[in-house]
């Protein structure tokens, strides 16, 4: 079960130290969990886990589509392999890979991408994940999920780490805001209800989650009622939820840090057309590249702000 922290605050630990802890946690119980890494151990915060456990670390140098291939024969044998790199190098770059060395093998990999979307921030465009999930979301079978904070990644990996498939995690390695209390545990699969409302429903994961909850309190105090769903995993999406939502509210409003092209506006677009058609708007980066710039500056860019998540609510419900 979840629950939603009464007021959002930034959390009092990086993600990236979240994902250590709970990595060398895990190791500590299971002689299988092992972690591969692209040079970048030190920016995930890995260095600690390395030294205590050198046997079940690997630096596999900027060599990501290798760390893939290794991390697949390591399932193989069966050990549980995490692999991390930076989300484009995570996706992008290994792509191939992924479908023939672990999905279509049917292996046992779990993959962080880190700097998620705008969050890449003044890496710039290169180093700007904005179509990981769009990438992954096309290859059979493999589950996409995307924290809200520190809480929901923990249970997530918890979770991961004794499933078997192919998972793909999107995080930020900065500090998040606190949405979930401490202990909150998640259905891969299902989508998160925080708030409850008549008039739209807006569905979105990630970084995300606090603008969209931002938008909410502003058009609350409008006399729009807001939906609010988590959608932390992209695929298998949560049609029931985005069906049921359709129906209470009749209009929908996706919001994501991420190409709105085969992300998730799209997966959301696509159960609606199918099932239940009423008017859906995506918010998130329209088909173009990244580029260097603060967060606030590339929301603002992107047409990602609370304020832009506000407009096109009010547009919507007027389509209804």
């Amino acid at each position: 079960m979840y629950k939603v922290v009464k007021e959002i605050v930034p959390e009092s630990v990086e993600m990236r130290k979240t994902f250590a802890d709970v990595m060398d946690e895990m190791a500590a119980k299971d002689d299988a969990v092992c972690y591969f890494d692209c040079d970048v151990i030190n920016s995930i915060g890995m260095v600690g886990f390395g030294e205590k456990y050198p046997d079940r670390c690997v630096d596999c140098g900027i060599q990501e589509a290798n760390m893939i291939g290794v991390a697949a024969g390591a399932s193989a044998v069966g050990l549980k392999p995490f692999t991390h790199t930076f989300g484009p190098f995570a996706a992008r770059r290994v792509i191939d890979q992924i479908y023939i060395s672990a999905a279509y093998a049917k292996l046992n990999v779990r993959m962080i991408g880190s700097d998620a979307g705008v969050t890449a921030s003044y890496n710039g465009g290169t180093h700007m994940p904005i179509e990981d999930m769009g990438l992954l979301r096309t290859i059979p079978e493999v589950t996409l999920l995307e924290p809200a904070d520190s809480v929901q990644l923990a249970d997530l990996m918890r979770q991961t780490k004794d499933m078997y498939g192919v998972f793909y995690i999107r995080i930020t390695r900065k500090v998040a805001d606190k949405i979930f209390e401490d202990g909150s545990t998640f259905e891969i699969g299902k989508a998160c209800e925080l708030r409850d409302g008549s008039d739209v429903t807006l569905i979105t994961s990630g970084i995300c989650t606090t603008d969209t909850l931002k938008a909410a309190d502003i058009l609350a105090k409008e006399g729009i009622s807001c939906k609010v769903l988590n959608m932390f995993t992209w695929k298998p999406i949560d049609a029931e939820a985005i069906i049921a939502a359709a129906k209470q509210t009749g209009a929908i409003v996706t919001v994501e840090n991420h190409n709105i092209l085969n992300g998730l506006g799209s997966a959301v677009s696509e159960v609606v057309g199918e099932n239940c058609p009423v008017p859906v708007k995506r918010i998130g980066v329209k088909d173009r590249f990244g580029e260097v710039g603060s967060i606030d500056y590339l929301k603002g860019i992107f047409g990602m702000t609370v304020e832009d998540i506000v407009a096109a609510v009010k547009e919507t419900i007027a389509r209804k």
